[in-house]
């Protein structure tokens, strides 16, 4: 049986911590950072986790399990 294929776009979008999380950036960080913030800004800089609830999911397709 062949190989599953790792979701290019979520290879690009999270990684693994030493411990096994997922990590990952916040959305509302690319574009039209006019309007925004400067504390929202730099709140969104911070990586964050994968919520439990999801993290079989993308452990799916980052071909994990």
């Amino acid at each position: 049986m062949p190989k599953m294929k790792t979701n290019s776009g979520a290879k690009k979008r999270f990684s693994l911590t030493g411990t096994g999380k997922i990590k990952r950036k916040h959305a509302y960080k690319s574009h039209i950072l006019t309007k925004k913030e400067t504390k929202q800004k730099r709140n969104l800089t911070h990586a964050g986790l994968v919520h439990k609830s999801d993290e079989n999911r993308v452990k799916v397709l980052l071909g994990l399990k």
